[in-house]
């Protein structure tokens, strides 16, 4: 019983960590070949008020914009920034794992 109860606190303890999760944003665009292109988009993802962090692969056409606990951004904000830069969106895909995971490729 004792193990019964150990296992069923430890559930709802990695469940409600799993709540507070912050999104991360993995954009897959088209155009930006450049560091220069990058930089430019890193600049501008990191000027918004709910950005923790970004990272920007330029070999996988990768934007990945963090958010930081608590808050949302907009999938039209991010797709904005993007265009406004002259670059295309090729996807928007929300994951709950933090820029360090996606880094790694602990994200799959």
């Amino acid at each position: 019983m004792k193990h019964l109860l150990l296992v069923v606190g430890l559930g709802l303890t990695l469940t409600s960590l799993n709540t507070f999760a912050t999104p991360s944003y993995k954009v897959t665009t088209k155009g930006m070949v450049c560091s220069f292109c990058a930089q430019g988009i890193e600049k501008k993802m990191k000027a918004l008020s709910e950005t923790k962090d970004v990272y920007v692969d330029l070999k996988k056409r990768l934007v990945v914009v963090e958010v930081k606990e608590g808050l949302t951004l907009s999938q039209d904000v991010i797709n904005k920034i993007i265009k406004d830069a002259g670059y295309g969106v090729q996807s928007i895909e929300v994951s709950e794992h933090p820029i360090e995971h996606i880094k790694s490729g602990m994200d799959k």
